[in-house]
């Protein structure tokens, strides 16, 4: 990740003499911010929107420094792609073709860490946040979902005052939990927004705060536990579409049926279309050829049954299960199943912040 390098790049099964070498240079900073760069990724996150958002929050230092601000940001990245190296390994890898560089202590880092913060790292994630244009849209609609999973970090005496321990029958185990809920564009799994915070605070908290991501042509898909009749008003008040699922019992006024089966309700001042479908799930492996059937109802404000036939919907609603994928990614195989490093709670938001920067990035990278 420091070297710069140029590529040779040639036609597969062109003759030699008709072969043409495109040169790839990255562009290095000199002197103290030459470590400041994530090789192919800083076209991503190139030097100048990272030198905005220093700019807009005002961390930039006050003067030159061994660890400059940019460096720092770029070091925090870096952190997502080594999760099992520390700070100093990380920096030794960003360091490694730049003979005479800094050589920081793990105090140096720490308090350099400390003096950039979190909010350049928030907002250099909202910079980023948004659907990949190469993202896949379903009958006119961007189909997004919203889903919250909880990530685990130290049990230092600073983290414990913000972040708790799981309780349980047997008194609590386990490190302390924070509670992340993020919108994802279906397809990509590029992130539209984000919020963290206590594990304690429950889902339906946390929501509403990110509608504030959703317009016009989107769809939301969301499971059974955010099928709250307030959740459901205020999404429908930003004129994004919505598929969520609900308990099968649940008492819901039938106001007309359709041909195809769904009827209409109201829930929440919204009028809603109530599909109600068997899936058959089929198991492999040492389940092979076992079958269990389960029903869903799904509750969607896309009410004309000609135009969204009830069968699509159902298929459609599937993709929830992207934004678990996108869950797996990050905390299986960007953190490799770690706890967070940061031991304070400003400096878990902080990194949190930096996996969601490192996170997006790597989807772009993987969508373009």
């Amino acid at each position: 990740m420091g070297c710069p390098t140029k590529t040779p790049v040639t036609t597969v099964g062109v003759p030699l003499s008709a072969q043409s070498v495109i040169p790839r240079a990255a562009t290095v900073a000199a002197g103290a911010f030459a470590p400041g760069h994530l090789g192919e990724l800083t076209q991503i996150v190139p030097f100048e929107m990272v030198d905005e958002v220093l700019g807009a929050t005002m961390s930039v230092q006050r003067r030159v420094r061994d660890l400059p601000a940019r460096v720092v940001v770029y070091l925090l990245l870096a952190a997502g792609l080594f999760a099992e190296l520390g700070y100093r390994q990380v920096w030794a890898r960003l360091t490694v073709c730049l003979p005479g560089s800094a050589r920081p202590s793990a105090s140096a880092l720490t308090q350099a860490r400390r003096r950039v913060g979190a909010k350049p790292l928030r907002a250099l994630f909202e910079l980023l946040a948004g659907p990949d244009a190469s993202t896949p849209w379903w009958r006119g609609l961007l189909v997004c979902a919203l889903d919250g999973t909880q990530m685990a970090v130290p049990d230092s005496a600073a983290n414990l005052t913000r972040y708790a321990r799981q309780a349980g029958h047997h008194g609590g185990t386990g490190y302390p939990l924070l509670r992340l809920l993020t919108v994802v564009a279906c397809g990509t799994r590029t992130l539209l927004d984000a919020v963290f915070g206590p594990a304690g605070i429950g889902e339906t908290t946390y929501a509403p705060t990110l509608v504030r991501c959703l317009r016009p042509s989107m769809l939301l898909l969301a499971d059974r536990n955010f099928a709250v009749a307030s959740l459901i008003g205020e999404i429908a008040a930003t004129e994004a579409d919505l598929l969520i699922r609900c308990k099968n019992g649940r008492r819901l006024a039938s106001i007309r049926r359709y041909r195809d089966g769904s009827w209409l309700t109201q829930l929440g001042g919204v009028r809603l279309r109530v599909i109600e479908a068997e899936i058959t799930v089929t198991g492999s492996g040492p389940h092979q050829g076992k079958r269990r059937v389960a029903r869903y109802r799904l509750l969607t404000t896309l009410t004309d049954h000609q135009r969204f036939p009830a069968t699509e919907i159902v298929e459609l609603y599937h993709q929830r299960w992207e934004i678990e994928t996108s869950y797996l990614e990050l905390k299986s195989g960007i953190l490799g199943g770690r706890v967070l490093r940061a031991r304070t709670p400003a400096g878990i938001e902080q990194e949190v912040y930096a996996l969601l920067v490192t996170y997006q990035a790597l989807r772009t990278a993987m969508a373009d």
